[in-house]
């Protein structure tokens, strides 16, 4: 059943950069296109929020990601990459994500998760139940949970339209070739 969108609704929209950036990676070698993305979560709805989750670098070569961000509306919340002993790498904002999704919920009509992780199902079955707003999901449907897809009252499929959602990105193109690639490349074309 078909939710309602009225341009009255407040929405926020929270984005698990690293699950949209590494889906679109494996999937279609392209980046990730966040303006058409919050466009079509916010469906000519208020817009009180977007929020882009982000991991940084050492290198910091992530700097213009952010600016494109925020020239399009996007805030950008950033965590420090974890080194452990031994080498091994974190990085995880799925539960700050899920707590500001959680704490905003209250004053919003709809909360936009712009994910395809099935760790959100719990905060998604929350929301709707104790907040009584509309949750909704954007993503990769290929590399989506499906769980997470039930339990939202809306899954936008970012499959079934690639051209709008990437941006074939030759540093990736390249990377298949061999040639040394980082990890945001070209993110300045998003705006």
């Amino acid at each position: 059943m078909p939710i309602v969108k009225h341009k009255a609704q407040r929405v926020a929209v929270f984005i698990d950069t690293q699950n949209l950036y590494h889906s679109a990676k494996n999937l279609y070698h392209a980046k990730v296109n966040f303006n058409n993305v919050l466009k079509d979560a916010v469906a000519d709805r208020i817009l009180v929020r977007a929020i882009a989750y982000v991991v940084t670098t050492e290198s910091g070569e992530e700097q213009g990601f952010f600016e494109a961000l925020s020239k399009i509306g996007i805030e950008a919340k950033t965590k420090d990459l974890q080194v452990f002993a031994g080498g091994a790498k974190k990085a995880d904002w799925d539960v700050g994500m899920a707590i500001d999704a959680i704490k905003m919920g209250p004053k919003l009509d709809a909360v936009i998760l712009a994910t395809g992780d099935g760790d959100f199902v719990p905060a998604v079955e929350y929301l709707r139940t104790t907040s009584g707003c509309q949750v909704e999901a954007i993503s990769f449907g290929r590399s989506s949970s499906s769980k997470l897809k039930d339990a939202v009252d809306e899954f936008v499929d970012m499959d079934e339209n690639i051209k709008r959602y990437t941006i074939k990105s030759k540093s990736l193109q390249n990377k298949d070739k061999g040639t040394p690639n980082g990890s945001w490349g070209t993110a300045k074309r998003l705006a």
